[in-house]
């Protein structure tokens, strides 16, 4: 098991990191360029949820206009999260070799052009195609805000930031579904794309304008099919980062599990209309988000390590009480929507501290340390998600069941790794 120094504290950032083995090239933003920093973040991450699930309303009319079927459509979406996957394990040691600006204004530029071809496309084909390219786009945005983070801040630092990024995490996915059927009101399936389009260029302006390249040139690695799997490798014999990764991946997975199988089981079995379940799906968001916001308190207190442990173990509880009352009936909705709530609350306590205590080790590889954790986040959740509908959606209990193991998973992997990892407990 690789270990790391304790590290050090001020009261700007909570620790230093010790391992990139250079001083800080950029100085870190407080108070206002801290906000100015969260704005463009934000910004700048809301674009991939909105590509993922702003044309989810245009699915009937695009089949219809482009004569395929539902499956050949669902794969546009496969193909977008699949570009997301990979990309990032791309993406990522580019961005450690020639800093983080160049890769995201690339992949700007090509997320643009991409949503310019896809409001083009003639076929499924093509926009399948094209989406894959589109998502390969977006992981170069996902990889340096994320990378960004690192640079700048480690520990807790990291976990305040990414708390307040769940902001836009937890709110772009359930706006954008909102917002594409606004813009079908305008047009068709194709004007979302040129939206998108439009999007991608006002934030290479934000780019330019409002985001500073953080990672010096002495501090770069060298650019190569070696050196890139030697960095791999490093990561891959960090055991506890491993476990980390992909315990990110298990939590982050319960959401893909709850938007795969929600609309089953609270439109299916209990009867909601679209309006209310809107306002529940809406609801369950604002869990999220509530939790994410209190997670700064308490990791002042309590530390990432209890507050991530913490969040595990309320999942689990919260899941065995959804498998029961999905089965009994016991409390009727309500008896669902409670456990549901805490299982993404508890998911908004779990994903800003999980990449904070896993990129605090790995500081001098940040960007491919972070294309690991997204890679690992959105490739376990695809293979997770319809888990649901194979086992069943007709009640709560495979959602359930689904969320049990991913989370019982994860603690498994807290209690026999990571807090077995001085290094990882002591970061406050």
């Amino acid at each position: 098991m690789t270990r790391i120094p304790t590290a050090t504290q001020t009261p700007e950032t909570g620790p230093v990191p010790v391992r990139d083995g250079s001083p800080r090239a950029v100085e870190v933003p407080t108070g206002r360029r801290y906000l100015q920093l969260v704005l463009v973040l934000g910004a700048l991450i809301a674009l991939g949820p909105l590509t993922i699930d702003m044309y989810l309303p245009a699915f009937p009319s695009l089949a219809e206009d482009l004569d395929a079927s539902d499956s050949a459509v669902q794969l546009t979406l496969t193909g977008m999260l699949g570009g997301l996957a990979v990309g990032q394990l791309v993406i990522g040691p580019l961005s450690d070799a020639f800093g983080r600006r160049a890769p995201l204004l690339v992949g700007l530029v090509t997320h643009a052009l991409a949503s310019l071809l896809c409001a083009v496309a003639p076929s499924i084909l093509m926009l399948s195609g094209v989406r894959v390219l589109q998502g390969f786009a977006g992981a170069a945005i996902s990889v340096v805000a994320m990378a960004t983070v690192r640079d700048l801040f480690t520990g807790v630092g990291v976990a305040r930031m990414m708390s307040r990024l769940m902001l836009v995490i937890g709110l772009a996915p359930i706006l954008a579904p909102s917002m594409g059927g606004l813009i079908l009101q305008w047009t068709d399936w194709r004007g979302i794309f040129v939206v998108l389009a439009v999007a991608a260029v006002l934030l290479i302006g934000v780019a330019l304008v409002g985001l500073q390249e953080t990672l010096p040139r002495h501090r770069r690695r060298p650019l190569g099919l070696m050196p890139t799997l030697r960095t791999y490798r490093s990561l891959l014999r960090d055991t506890t980062f491993v476990a980390l990764v992909f315990m990110g991946g298990l939590m982050f997975s319960s959401l893909f599990i709850y938007v795969s199988g929600a609309s089953f089981v609270l439109q299916g079995a209990y009867g909601l209309d679209e309006q209310t379940f809107g306002l529940v799906f809406g609801a369950n968001a604002a869990a999220l988000t509530l939790f994410s916001q209190l997670n700064p308190t308490l990791i002042r207190r309590f530390g990432p390590t209890n507050v991530l442990t913490g969040a595990i173990l309320m999942s689990i509880i919260a899941s065995t009480a959804l498998v029961v009352t999905g089965a009994t009936g016991l409390g009727g909705l309500a008896g669902i929507l409670i456990p549901l709530g805490l299982v993404l609350g508890a998911a908004g306590l779990a994903l800003p501290n999980t990449p904070a205590l896993a990129l605090t080790r790995h500081g001098e590889a940040a960007g491919t340390a972070a294309a690991m954790l997204g890679c690992v986040q959105f490739g376990v959740g695809a293979l997770v998600a319809p888990l649901v509908g194979l086992i069943g959606s007709d009640s709560a209990v495979p959602m359930g069941a689904v969320m049990l193991a991913v989370t019982t998973l994860a603690a498994v992997l807290m209690f026999a790794i990571v807090r077995r990892d001085e290094s990882v407990t002591s970061v406050r």
